[in-house]
């Protein structure tokens, strides 16, 4: 269904008679400890899937069990949709553990430090009012310990080693051509498959757009106590595009003077932005914030009322003060120090990739990555970087370690 839908929509376009589509995009994402951190929520191997920024699967090291994490999905998806699945992800995170520890020797990087290998990969489209849809790109790429290591380029069939210590994996990869036709049909065709069906079986919940809310605030500035910070807040808006303008008079305040935090998840599969910029306290001149989001007809926009919140004097004794601040170090210590490499990593806060690929493997009939990796490598230090997948081989890294 997906690849006719794909070269109808691509022939429409070419003709001119297609209209400004809506994006939509399937991505799996897998990441890889070298060791356990004891930390909650983090674990040595983690799995998801999102559709459109949802998450619509998980697993995890400790767990080792897919779940679904949309309603629809577990009411669409027969139990041997799951049960193939966890396989595959068991199988993943056994291939995670060989090619982190590959990385690391080649790179001599000590089991000591904290290092991560993640991988990425899936697809976007473009959905047009009258049904059809278009293929706009696919993602294969992996990271290590944050940087990008290697990724495909699905123009040209090859990958792509934008560091010398991934040389060695592009030519094991690029040497079975096979490998990465296979890795370029399933980001082109399968995973548009795969993500036409899954909009569909979510569509009721998918399709639903939640505008935001818009809020404006001020307090003194830290730096400079002349000087007032202005803070723009939109919450709960889907889907995640947004734009947001501080405005002076009526005009945009320029983005080289404006700080902002990004779009950010809620907890509720929403999402927040807010951007801050510091005034003049006593400039009598409106301010203003605008946003617009596909949800409204129009800009949104909601004015400063001049108020601003004051801070209370500090009337906690200093010794007091100290003592609290003792004890909350000693404890946080060796947490924050484990979070500090996580996030210089890219292993937790915006993190280096968006999703995963589909499960297609669980319905192909095609050689897993796993049994086509074999093929290709006689040893466990010669194997390819890739693993078997819920996709099948291709989807999931049709080559082998690294």
């Amino acid at each position: 269904m997906g690849v006719g839908l794909v070269l109808l929509g691509s022939v429409l376009c070419a003709l001119g008679v297609c209209t400004v589509g809506e994006k939509h995009s399937l991505y799996y994402i897998y990441s890889a400890l070298n060791k356990d951190v004891s930390l909650p929520g983090i674990y040595e191997f983690t799995a998801l899937g999102l559709l459109d920024d949802r998450e619509i699967d998980y697993y995890n090291s400790k767990e080792q069990k897919k779940i679904p994490k949309q309603s629809w999905m577990m009411e669409k998806m027969q139990e041997d949709y799951w049960e193939k699945g966890t396989q595959s992800r068991k199988s993943k995170e056994q291939w995670f553990k060989v090619n982190v520890d590959i990385l690391m020797k080649r790179m001599n990087h000590s089991n000591q430090d904290l290092h991560v290998l993640q991988w990425r990969h899936g697809c976007e489209i473009d959905e047009f009012n009258n049904g059809t849809v278009k293929f706009l790109r696919g993602i294969d790429q992996y990271s290590y310990d944050g940087s990008d290591f290697l990724s495909f380029d699905n123009s040209h069939r090859v990958w792509v080693a934008p560091v010398q210590a991934a040389e060695e994996t592009k030519r094991k990869w690029d040497g079975v051509a096979i490998l990465n036709q296979y890795t370029q049909g399933y980001l082109e065709k399968e995973c548009v498959d795969w993500l036409t069906k899954f909009m569909e079986y979510g569509k009721e919940t998918l399709r639903k757009h939640s505008p935001p809310a818009l809020y404006m605030s001020a307090k003194r500035s830290r730096i400079d106590p002349r000087k007032l910070t202005l803070t723009c807040l939109a919450t709960g808006f889907y889907p995640k595009d947004v734009v947001m303008t501080i405005r002076k008079s009526g005009t945009a305040i320029p983005e080289h003077l404006v700080t902002s935090s990004g779009v950010r998840p809620n907890e509720d599969t929403t999402f927040q932005m807010r951007k801050i910029v510091d005034i003049p306290e006593k400039e009598n001149v409106q301010y203003d914030c605008s946003v617009t989001h596909s949800s409204l007809k129009e800009p949104k926009i909601v004015q400063w009322d001049y108020t601003f919140f004051r801070e209370a004097p500090n009337t906690t004794p200093v010794h007091v003060v100290v003592i609290v601040a003792l004890v909350a170090l000693l404890i946080m210590v060796g947490v924050l120090a484990v979070i500090f490499v996580l996030l210089k990593k890219n292993i937790i806060g915006a993190g280096c990739f968006n999703g995963e690929e589909s499960d297609s493997s669980q319905y192909s009939p095609a050689p897993t990555a796993h049994e086509m990796t074999n093929r290709a490598a006689a040893t466990t230090e010669d194997a390819l970087l890739h693993g078997n997948g819920d996709t099948n081989g291709a989807a999931n890294g049709v080559n082998g370690t690294c």
